[in-house]
Parts: C-alpha cells; structure tokens; sequence
C-alpha cells in the first residue's frame, strides 16, 4: 500500500505478533469510521484462530500467520504498514519509519515483542529461534546434523528436545530440573521419560502423596523467563530430522549447567582443552560447559528466552521501565509517556497484581493485554471508566509439552508463597500428575498434566477459596468424582 511520506491516524498499533494484531483489531472493530493503523516489520502478521473459551479464564487458539491484506480485507478502515520503526518523538507524537515515513498519531500502542536472549552475537554456529524464519534455518541446518547442543530450559527448548530425531541433543540446563518455568520437580520427573520412549507407555499404578516445604531451598520460587513469539505447536508441519538413521531419541541433559565458552574447530585443536576432552572426531563448534565438560557439535540452540524489544522507543524519551527492562504499565496498559500506550512481551505490568496472578511472557498473555489494552485506548477516547479486566485475576495457561496437554493454574509453582504452602500430588506414570498447591487450606495453585478434566473444578476452587481442610488428601482420590463432589 502507498503511503504519503506524512500520515495521521487517531490509533497506531507497532508490532504485527499477537498483541499487536489484536489490538488493531479491537480498535478497528470499536471504530470502524476511524483510521487505524498497524506498522509491523515483517510482511505476515500472526492471527488467533480456532479461539476456544475452555473456562472462566482458560482459553485455547491456534496462531496463523497470514498475509497483512486479510485484515485490510476484513476491517477497511485498518492500514497495514510495512516498515520498522526507527524512532519515536512521545511528545510531537510522531514515529518514523526506516522507510522515511512520518506518522502522526493520537493514541499509540507499542507491541514490539521480545528479542532472543542469544549466547553470542553474531556467531553462525549460534542459531536462536524466535520466529518461523528462524525455525526453518534450523530445520535445514538440522537436516545435515549428528549431534547439536541446546541450551535454554523454557517452553521452545522442550519442544525442541522432545521434536528432534534423527540426531544427538546434548541439552544444558540452568536448573536442577527441566522446564522449571512451567513446573516443579516432580513434573519434570514425570516428563523425563518421555525423552527415551518412542511410545507411550500403559498407565501404571496411582500414586498419590503429600508434602510440605522445608527450608528455603523448597520454595518453588520461579525465575520468569520470557516466552517466545513462536508460541506452542510451532514445530508442527515442519520437519526436525537430523542426519542419523535412529528413531530412539539420543537426549542427553546436563542439568545446572550454562555455556562457559563457544570454541571454532580451530580454536578448539589450539586450546588445552583439545587433549583434555573425550570427546573424540572433529565438530565444527565446541561448547565448554560451567561444569567441566565440553562437546563438539553441528551447531549450538540458544533458546535462552527474550528481551522486551524497547528499541527505539526509547531515544530521547523518559519512559519508566521495569527491573527487567520492559515498558511499565498501569493497569490500563498505559506506559509513563502521555497517549502511549504498550502490551505483550515488550510490557511488564506494573500495577499490584491479583495473589493469584503472575506475568509470563506467553501467547496467552499476548492476546489478553492486546484486547484489554484496545478497550482501554477506546475508554479513554470514549471518555468512559473501565475495570481491570477479569483475566488478571487468575493466571492461566493451556499449553502441550511432549505430547501431553498442560494446564497451569494460579501460583502453580508455589511463587512467592515460601514456605506457607502444602503440595498434594497424585501421579500415575505415563498418565498423569496433578499438583496442588495449597495455602492456609485454600487452594491457590495446580499443574495438570495429562487429560485430567479438573481444570475447571481447580480453577473454581481457586477463584472461591473455599477452605478444603475436610477433605485432607481425599481431594485427589482417583476413586472419588471430585467434579460432582463441588458442583
């Protein structure tokens, strides 16, 4: 679409993810005599589809990417624009473009996503995946691999381990535990053996415990890593083969590791640790782990997460960031800049948040600020007082991971409880495990793992804190309905 070198919309939406796309759409839809527009870098935006509302606050979408003139097409008064950003004057209220375009607007709102954290810049060796452009590189690079190094202990690293064939992964891990993000130990151990079957396995005996928190060590605190802006299922309808003729997973974890160094094959043969290492034939790249170990593969994996993608907003502006280096918001979504609103990964919610809600960076969230953020800048316009909405009130997340369906619930890692927290946990191997976390007999977390049809039970206990002291260890019995036990 041709633009003149200087153009005014009421609505500027930057960033064609999730948050963005959503916005645009709620602003295009709330005014549709008013102009709109979207500026996104890339030439596809990410669309929700197949939107399922699972319960009060579990939702489930599938993400597409489309062509930008689909919403052209669906919402005429919206513009796509395709250019990045190259600065932001907050108080003319003018962003350029890398293109030379001078955009004018009333109301902003910035969706600019996360980055990659990367291991190292500008390393070919060192591949980060972020989006579809990157998981394809990594495709055709793994199409010629034997053994690769993944680092990172979030939702795109266990996808990853899980999805590979075809190929050794040596994978390195921060923590005591994989994907200590979105569970606690005893999840992890029950995921652990997924990694070496090729099929899954016949349900054995229930086992049900319970425990309580001792000492600090326990408290299940969580460290949030940003997500990715690939989202779930992004590795479906590509294939991740390697060049080894296996089926059986070659998945081998360092558990609290990091990358201590990143050696070239030449750089490596020179270094003393080349007579020091067992690992014997010629790689193309050498990584020296923190734990004394070094291995030679293809090509190393970072998927160590993501940075708020602040710039260039920030040149010659005063906004307030967060501790982790996003835009803060208020609890309309509104950053310390006037007119200027933010949401998705680039934002940190900066309001008290509900007891039992927590900022992640995933998709999920994504779509929420998008929506509210649109009805805020509507509001606002509208001269109109609106409510926080109803989604920050429990945190909620529907993923998969190795196959299995995940449902994540309140504080369900115990965050920030410290040792006022009991955990009841019934697992039966290669089925299910269901956690709960409780506080002072109420319930105020679980993870579900497995087909378990308790997420809207849990996250009807959750919302109610009804005191479940009565029922002891009885709310996991197998043998009892506990759905019909609540109705």
């Amino acid at each position: 679409m041709a633009v003149n070198p200087e153009k005014t919309f009421k609505f500027v939406v930057v960033g064609g993810g999730i948050a963005g796309v959503t916005c645009a759409e709620q602003l295009a839809s709330q005014f549709p005599s008013t102009d709109v527009a979207l500026l996104t870098a890339a030439p596809l935006i990410k669309a929700v589809c197949n939107f399922k509302q699972v319960s009060k606050t579990l939702e489930e979408f599938d993400v597409e990417e489309r062509p930008s003139s689909v919403l052209e097409e669906k919402y005429p008064n919206l513009r796509v624009i395709q250019s990045a950003v190259k600065a932001l004057h907050a108080q003319q209220h003018t962003l350029q473009t890398v293109d030379g375009l001078e955009i004018h607007y009333e109301k902003l709102c910035i969706c600019s996503g996360g980055r990659p954290k990367l291991l190292t810049q500008d390393n070919p060796y060192v591949l980060g995946i972020r989006d579809t452009d990157s998981a394809q590189e990594f495709q055709k690079r793994l199409s010629k691999a034997k053994r690769i190094v993944v680092v990172g202990n979030g939702g795109i690293a266990l996808e990853l381990v899980y999805e590979v064939e075809g190929c050794e992964v040596i994978w390195v891990v921060k923590d005591k535990a994989i994907g200590n993000t979105f569970f606690d130990a005893g999840a992890a151990q029950f995921l652990i053996p997924s990694l070496d079957t090729d099929k899954p396995e016949r349900a054995a005996t229930c086992k049900r415990a319970r425990y309580t928190i001792e000492g600090p060590a326990a408290t299940q605190g969580l460290a949030v890593e940003p997500g990715s802006a690939l989202g779930p299922d992004w590795h479906e309808g590509i294939s991740l083969r390697g060049a080894e003729e296996v089926s059986v997973p070659l998945v081998s974890v360092e558990y609290q590791s990091e990358v201590k160094q990143i050696y070239t094959h030449q750089d490596f043969l020179l270094s003393p640790l080349a007579s020091q290492t067992a690992d014997t034939g010629s790689w193309p790249v050498y990584a020296q782990l923190t734990n004394g170990k070094t291995f030679g593969c293809d090509f190393i994996v970072s998927a160590t997460g993501v940075v708020p993608n602040t710039e260039p907003f920030l040149h010659g502006n005063s906004f307030a960031l967060a501790e982790d280096s996003g835009l803060k918001v208020d609890d309309h979504m509104m950053t310390t800049e006037p007119d200027i609103y933010a949401a998705g990964d680039v934002c940190t919610a900066g309001w008290e948040p509900s007891h039992l809600w927590q900022q992640m960076r995933l998709w999920t969230q994504a779509r929420q600020m998008g929506w509210y953020a649109g009805r805020c800048m509507a509001a606002d316009v509208l001269s109109e007082t609106i409510e926080l909405d109803f989604c920050f009130e429990l945190f909620s997340h529907i993923t998969k991971f190795f196959n299995y369906k995940v449902v994540l619930l309140g504080k369900f890692n115990g965050q920030g409880l410290g040792l006022n927290q009991e955990l009841l946990v019934r697992c039966t191997k290669g089925h299910e495990y269901v956690k709960v976390v409780l506080s002072g007999g109420r319930m105020l977390g679980a993870v579900l793992i497995g087909e378990t049809d308790l997420e809207e039970t849990f996250e009807n206990l959750i919302l109610n804190q009804m005191d479940l002291t009565p029922y002891g260890e009885e709310l996991l019995n197998p043998n009892i309905d506990i759905e019909d036990y609540f109705d």
